[in-house]
């Protein structure tokens, strides 16, 4: 007989340093007159495109986003650079990934009451990894001093989710009595700060979640896994072409299309229904409806995307108590959003409430968990 899963712990790191919109939007202008100014003719002529200008105001309509947090704001408004300024680091010393997902694991094991001697497995589960090998995930294993196996997986902004699937599949046949989810998401340096229309939406944050069988877990962070859910469909309209593949190639690494560029309203337009028919299937597999959930942890990526999911949903707009949002001053953080608004929010649940945690991004792929507090 399989075991009974749960959520008992989750940590957050919040980087040091912020950008609010005001700021980028000050860059990004300063940025896009010097660049009309030098290719006037060639704008004239029609051969290059002229740079729109952007507001704060803006960012906020299309987004819900006000600031985002930034792992080093150095360089990235620089409008001679328009990239963060990331110090090397030695092979000797710990990775700036690895730091970032270091400290969200430690605060969700101080969260669970736990310690680095009852973890059974790592997962480090992110939109990007820093290097190929050796493992993120194995590095903070050795950081931590964890006995068994760690291993990175990429699915983009569902990774999150995608991860804890894998740490409920373990735990619920016995392969491992408790999992280490870490999301790292280490996204500034894959952001297009000349790109007025995605320039605003990626913030840096690490997220962590324990998850382990029911009779070993502290009862003041108790949320049992009732089923994961995961679809994934292939699109085109969320995309980043970065690579080792780039260094075999002559394209420049930092041209536009190497970088997050999106079709924003086709994307809109597509997955809102399919997320939202993918949480209704999911929580139907329970002989639930929407009106059973208590909370929605939604994915964090622009308010009118989860205004509209749950309206198909509840048949209304829900409050930021129902419904927490986090973007605004987290921005979109790739796969981590979800877990943030999990983090800062679950408290208040009662006892055999229902609620629901959902990712969707790039792929198109949504992952899902329907939580029960004990």
């Amino acid at each position: 007989m399989g075991q009974n899963v749960v959520v008992s712990g989750s940590g957050l790191y919040t980087p040091e340093y912020s950008i609010t919109n005001e700021e980028l939007v000050d860059s990004y202008n300063r940025y896009a007159t010097r660049f009309n100014e030098q290719n006037a003719e060639q704008i004239k002529a029609g051969t290059v495109s002229e740079l729109p200008f952007s507001s704060a105001e803006f960012i906020y309509k299309a987004s819900g986003i006000k600031s985002r947090y930034i792992y080093q704001k150095e360089g990235a408004l620089d409008i001679d650079r328009m990239r963060p300024k990331i110090t090397p680091r030695t092979d000797s010393e710990l990775s700036h990934q690895a730091e970032i997902g270091l400290a969200a694991a430690r605060d969700a094991l101080q969260s669970a009451n736990k310690s680095a001697k009852d973890i059974d497995c790592i997962i480090v589960s992110c939109a990007y990894t820093q290097r190929a090998y050796p493992a993120i995930a194995i590095e903070i294993q050795h950081a931590l001093g964890v006995q068994g196996f760690a291993f990175d997986m990429l699915v983009a902004c569902s990774a999150a989710t995608f991860g804890v699937h894998r740490a409920f599949e373990m735990v619920k046949a016995g392969t491992a009595k408790t999992v280490l989810v870490i999301n790292p998401e280490l996204v500034s340096p894959q952001v297009n700060y000349t790109d007025r229309d995605s320039h605003f939406i990626f913030g840096d944050v690490a997220t962590a979640m324990i998850i382990e069988q029911a009779e070993t877990a502290d009862s003041r962070h108790f949320h049992r896994i009732l089923s994961t859910k995961a679809v994934t469909q292939f699109s085109n309209n969320i995309r980043s072409n970065f690579s080792y593949l780039n260094h075999a190639t002559d394209l420049s690494p930092y041209a536009a299309d190497m970088l997050f560029h999106q079709e924003g309203r086709k994307v809109f337009k597509e997955v809102c229904p399919m997320a939202a028919a993918h949480i209704e299937s999911h929580l139907g597999a329970h002989q639930l409806v929407p009106n059973d959930v208590k909370k929605w942890f939604l994915h964090q990526a622009n308010i009118n995307m989860n205004t509209l999911i749950i309206k198909k949903l509840l048949g209304r707009e829900a409050d930021r108590e129902e419904a927490p949002i986090v973007l605004d001053t987290y921005a979109n953080t790739a796969s981590a959003g979800s877990i943030i608004a999990f983090h800062l929010h679950q408290a208040s649940l009662k006892s055999q409430e229902y609620s629901l945690l959902c990712s969707f991004g790039a792929g198109y792929s949504i992952g899902s968990l329907v939580l029960q507090k004990e």
